[in-house]
């Protein structure tokens, strides 16, 4: 018998906007413990993207961005009788968020540009477009998912 899941903890919406999905991504952000330069880093990226883009709301791009960089499907590796199968699957609502949250800040890191803020900014409006490095990650995904098909009724 395995042992109970720990509850999940619940976490205070962020002061500027209100939201539970902002305060997630700015934790997400967050490196050694420092939470007030992973929000100046978000709220400054925001600012960027509203100059950018000539819009009154960034945090409209933000959940876009999201949204379109949330994988469907994923693959997962399944042995059975001695082989091991990447076996699709489909992805509950808060795992779809979290990679999405995960991959737009590794991709972001990895982009040019003088600042986190600026590289931040940069990736969200690539990915609230459709286009950029976080989205080839999700087609890739979907891609595998798609490719082992043959494999679903493992699942």
């Amino acid at each position: 018998m395995r042992r109970r899941r720990p509850e999940r903890r619940e976490i205070a919406p962020d002061p500027v906007f209100n939201d539970l999905v902002v305060t997630k991504f700015v934790n997400n952000l967050m490196v050694s413990g420092k939470k007030s330069i992973s929000e100046k880093i978000f709220y400054g990226s925001l600012n960027i993207i509203e100059s950018k883009i000539k819009t009154d709301d960034g945090l409209a791009v933000f959940k876009k961005a999201l949204e379109n960089v949330a994988p469907v499907l994923e693959v997962k590796s399944k042995r059975i009788g001695g082989a091991t199968y990447q076996v699709p699957v489909e992805i509950s609502k808060s795992r779809r968020m979290a990679l999405a949250m995960r991959w737009i800040i590794q991709f972001s890191k990895t982009r040019k540009g003088q600042t986190m803020a600026d590289r931040l900014a940069a990736e969200l409006i690539a990915a609230s477009n459709n286009e950029g490095s976080s989205i080839k990650k999700k087609e890739d995904t979907h891609k595998m998912a798609e490719a082992n098909k043959a494999f679903a009724h493992f699942g």
